[in-house]
C-alpha cells in the first residue's frame, strides 16, 4: 500500500514539476548559439495552441525553427526582434514538443531571462518568474558564458 501511495503522489506531483524550460543551460559570449525551448504539458487537459519567447535586450539577433502544422510571427521594434510566436498545433495536454531559436548571443556574459507565454485552449500560463526560490512558474534562463579562447582554432594549432 505505501509503495500505491508514494506512485500516486509522484504521478500528481509530476504536471507541477513540468514548465517551459531551455534545454541548453549555457553558451559561448559572441556567438550563435541554438536556444531549445521545451514545452512539457498543456495548461491542465488544455492542448498548446500558442507559444510566445519574449527576446531579451541584449540578444543580437534572433530567428525561429520553422515547426510543421505551426505558423510563426516575430514581432520587431525597429530591426531588433522582441518575441517570436509559434501559433498551430494543437500540441495535445500529455505531449511535450520543443521550440528552437538560432540566437546571436551579447559578447558579456551572464543571464539571459526569456519570458515565454503558453496560450492553451481557453487559459493561459506566463512562464515569467524570477527563476529560483518558489517560482511557480519560472522564465526560463540561459546562462552566456565567457567565450572559449580556443573556439574555432584547428588540430594541430
Amino acid at each position: 500500500m505505501l509503495k500505491i501511495t508514494a506512485l500516486l503522489l509522484l504521478a500528481g506531483a509530476a504536471p507541477a514539476a513540468a514548465h517551459v524550460a531551455l534545454a541548453e543551460a549555457s553558451a559561448p559570449a559572441g556567438g550563435y548559439s541554438v536556444a531549445t525551448f521545451r514545452a512539457g504539458h498543456g495548461c491542465g487537459d488544455a492542448p498548446t495552441v500558442a507559444v510566445t519567447i519574449a527576446i531579451p535586450a541584449a540578444v543580437v539577433t534572433a530567428r525561429p525553427q520553422p515547426k510543421p502544422g505551426w505558423s510563426i510571427e516575430v514581432a520587431r521594434a525597429g530591426d531588433k526582434v522582441t518575441a517570436i510566436t509559434w501559433k498551430g498545433g494543437p500540441l495535445p495536454a500529455d505531449q511535450f514538443d520543443a521550440f528552437a531559436l538560432l540566437l546571436h548571443l551579447p559578447d558579456a556574459p551572464g543571464a539571459l531571462v526569456f519570458p515565454v507565454t503558453q496560450t492553451c485552449t481557453g487559459a493561459v500560463a506566463k512562464w515569467d518568474q524570477p527563476p529560483g526560490g518558489d517560482a511557480k512558474f519560472p522564465a526560463p534562463v540561459l546562462t552566456v558564458t565567457a567565450p572559449d579562447p580556443h573556439a574555432g582554432m584547428h588540430h594541430g594549432q
